[in-house]
Order: C-alpha cells, then structure tokens, then sequence
C-alpha cells in the first residue's frame, strides 16, 4: 500500500538540519602536507619537516571566504595520508613535528579563532582512511583511534556546525582496510556536539554524488531512509587518486524523491538535504600550475545559483598555498562573487508572502499584490519594471509542500508574455 500526501509532509527537518540549510554557502579549505608536495593524494610516507607555512595567516582564510558571503568554513584537519594540523596525542604525524612554530603551532585553533572573530561557523572534516596508522585495518584498535582523535577536535575547539566525512576505504600500511564503526563515530559526536549535523556518511546532510558541482533537476529533502546508509555513499566515493573524478558529471539515481518515488517507497522516509561541493580550483589542494584554472566569478556566480537555487548548499574548497595564504586570483574571484551575491539577496524591493498559510511576510518599495487566490500570487507593478532574479522559497520547518511553481508574466492588456515552470 503507498503512502498518503499527509505523511509525506509530516517528514520535517531537525533544528541542527534547519540551521544548516539557512547557512546556504560555505567554504572548505584543504590544506596540509599534499601542498608542500604538489600532491592531491598522499601516501602517508611524507617527510613533514617540509611543512613549513612562513606566513601563515588563518584571518586572511576566513575574511576572503566570508567576503564572498559563506557563512561557515569547514577545515580539512587530516586528509588520507595522515597529517594532523593539530597536536594530537594519537600520532607522530602531526604539526607538532614540523618546523611551524618550532613544533608549537596548531592550524585548527588558528582557524577555529578565526572564524569566531569573525562570527563565521567552523567545521571539521576528519578522512577516516589513515595511511600513516598502523592500526588502520585491525578494526576495534583503529576504531579507538580514530574516536580519541575525534574527541580531541570536537572537544579543544569550541562549537562545531559541521561533521565531515567522505567515503575513501582504501588500504592501510598494512594492506588491509577498515571496518568503520559509524555509528559510533555518529555517537560520539552527539555526545559532544549534539547541534553539529555529521554530513556525506552521515544522518543529517546527503551528498549529491560528484564534486563537479552538478545538481540534479531536483534536489529533494525528503528522500528514502536507504540513501543514508554509509554503504551507499562508500560505493560512490573516491577510493584512489583519480584525477578525473573531481570533474566528472554524474548521478546514478536522477530522481531521489519526487512524488513518485517517495509514495511507492515501501520503508521510511527521511529529511535528507543536499551538499554540493566542488572546489574553485581543478584540485583540492593548491597547485601553482592551477593558477590560470581558477574559476572566475561568473563562473561561481552560475555555480551559486543552480545548487543554492537547486535546494542545495554549496560547500565550495579555497585551498591556501605553501605560503599559507588565500592566492590572489582565488581572492579576487571570491570577493568579486560576494558583490554579486549580494546584489542577488537586495531586499530593498522584495516581496515574500506564505502562501500556504496567507500571512504576509515582507512587502517593500511600489510592488503590490492585488489578488490572492488559492495557491495564487497575483503581483502589479505601477510602471514597467526590470525583473533581475526570482528567489522562490518554501517554509521547511512545516515539512516539504511544494512540488512545483508556475511563472506567468502578463502585459498591460493580459497577455501572457512569458510561462516558466519551476520544479
């Protein structure tokens, strides 16, 4: 037997998941031993005494992202090969062995002191595959390790908003690879940072299946329960150092949750929002050669628009240089993207009405609505008018309502001019 409207609509988000999605843009940062390398993937053999980034500034990081108006920043704390940006009391292979502030320094304090000045949310990605861990692919005793590293950054660096973790299972020093324990992990993290929602191989935020930035024509909140299996996304994931698929387009599973699928889903639905992430640059980590590759801000403009404007948050990665900075290019794109987002969001002549409930929310300026019919929003302008952006959204903390909006824009004499219809 299918499922009724009614409990289609009962699927609401958790207030971590509807604070989340209000963020709508937010940035990744990679950086680590792969950048004084040149190197996307490391092998967790790397010498870190290279690793010395002399002018270093954590602020910079955080006022260009937030010039481009992201809300939050989420910062790569250990990638595939090991590397901690923190002292950690686990490993060897941590800043505290390299040359950085004579051994004294810690990158993730920097950040996380960064964004609370200014007043941007700060997030943790934590790569569950360790190529320098010996006991990666002996189970419980690497489980054990991974949480007491874990502890350590959701414990010594204030609020956390964002759990990251990614897929990659490859094989350890070892040869073997690891069962994680990720429910467990989804623990412990309740536990210390019950507002922070734990995304990709996680519960609360869903990945959209490629890093290209490619949105599906829809991206629904409400999905089937199965897509939040942590085996799901493993299979999708990156497991080698694949240059091609960081920007390769693809979606297995076009359709997620229109009304079609979700009311013939025989198990239960979830509220299960999407996060694009792509990175401004072709790599995640800094290459001098990627220079010229940098994605202007048009580029990042159109990006903004499809996946924020697709139902999606846009996680986009800056990656520093070996000098420790924000480069220049990527700087000026971003700041350059901030002004057009800003523009986008003017409210100065905007106008919001709940249409499901009949409550008006903001009326500005000579805009005025003349008629409200069911489900209808008739709007008159007093002279002609140029229309830049339409910003549709729905109230999601009473679940997700809307299927589809159509957009007719009528002449003088009431003539349809244009028709769009938005899904």
């Amino acid at each position: 037997m299918g499922k009724k409207i009614e409990d289609l609509i009962k699927v609401v988000p958790t207030e971590r998941q509807l604070k989340w999605q209000q963020l709508e843009f937010i940035g990744f940062i990679h950086f680590g031993i792969n950048t004084f390398y040149n190197a996307e993937w490391g092998q967790g053999n790397e010498d870190i005494s290279c690793f010395n980034p002399k002018r270093l500034d954590a602020e910079q990081w955080v006022r260009t992202l937030k010039a481009a108006e992201m809300k939050g920043v989420i910062l790569t704390c250990k990638h595939h090969d090991g590397f901690c940006l923190w002292p950690s009391q686990y490993t060897s292979h941590t800043i505290a062995n390299t040359p950085y502030k004579d051994g004294k320094g810690d990158i993730v304090k920097e950040v996380a002191a960064a964004c609370k000045k200014y007043d941007m949310k700060f997030g943790v990605y934590l790569s569950p595959w360790d190529l320098t861990e010996s006991s990666y692919g002996t189970g419980k005793e690497y489980n054990e390790f991974f949480v007491n590293q874990l502890t350590e950054l959701l414990t010594q660096y204030g609020d956390i908003f964002e759990v990251w973790f990614d897929g990659a299972n490859g094989e350890g020093p070892n040869g073997k690879t690891q069962e994680y324990d990720w429910l467990g992990y989804y623990q412990i993290i309740r536990q210390l940072q019950p507002n922070a929602v734990i995304a990709i191989m996680g519960p609360d935020v869903r990945w959209i299946g490629n890093e290209a930035g490619v949105v599906r024509n829809n991206e629904w909140s409400v999905v089937p329960e199965a897509y939040s299996d942590p085996s799901y996304t493993a299979r999708h994931s990156q497991q080698a150092d694949d240059k091609e698929f960081a920007q390769t387009y693809r979606h297995e599973d076009a359709d997620l949750g229109s009304r079609s699928v979700i009311m013939n889903y025989p198990g239960k639905l979830i509220w299960y929002p999407a996060e694009t992430d792509t990175s401004i640059r072709p790599g995640w980590f800094y290459h001098p050669d990627q220079n010229s590759q940098v994605k202007s801000s048009e580029e990042l403009f159109n990006l903004y628009k499809k996946s924020v404007g697709g139902n999606s948050v846009l996680l986009l990665n800056v990656p520093p240089n070996k000098e420790g900075l924000i480069s220049e290019v990527d700087e000026r794109e971003l700041k350059s993207l901030g002004e057009k987002i800003r523009d986008l969001n003017c409210v100065d002549d905007t106008i919001a009405y709940d249409i499901m409930y009949g409550k008006d929310i903001l009326l500005n300026g000579y805009q005025s609505i003349e008629n409200i019919a069911a489900n209808v929003i008739v709007v008159s302008f007093q002279k002609p008018e140029v229309i830049r952006y339409l910003i549709i959204q729905e109230d999601i903390t009473k679940g997700q309502r809307v299927e589809k909006v159509t957009i007719e824009i009528f002449d003088e004499q009431g003539n349809r001019k244009v028709q769009i219809l938005v899904r």
